[in-house]
């Protein structure tokens, strides 16, 4: 992933029963995820640039998990891959997680977390 990838930084996702999911991306392609209990971190794999559509190919591959329940309900285990195509705002600050490269099937909008509040 390229060092200034827009995916770079950290991530907030509200969920409909008050529950928070935070995505906090590094530079070199790890990640840190906590959804409710749980805390996991990952490998994540992104396009450097967005197909003619505006999304972007990912992966997210769980490398290690607490074993603790996330939003909604389950204990992720690690080697698990997670495809998604991400489509970001024009202001760069809200992405979706998507099934396939439309909008009918996402999560989001995540929002990103100023830098000073990390």
């Amino acid at each position: 992933m390229r060092a200034d990838h827009p995916i770079v930084g950290a991530w907030r996702l509200e969920l409909d029963d008050a529950c928070v999911e935070i995505y906090r991306i590094g530079r070199d392609g790890h990640a840190r995820i906590t959804s409710a209990e749980e805390v996991a971190e990952a490998e994540f794999q992104i396009d450097d640039e967005p197909g003619a559509d505006g999304f972007y190919a990912s992966v997210n591959r769980i490398v290690k998990d607490n074993g603790k329940r996330d939003c909604a309900g389950q204990v992720t285990q690690p080697g698990q891959a997670m495809p998604a195509f991400i489509l970001f705002h024009p202001s760069g600050d809200q992405l979706l997680m998507c099934r396939d490269r439309n909008t009918r099937a996402c999560i989001g909008p995540l929002v990103r977390i100023p830098t000073q509040d990390i």
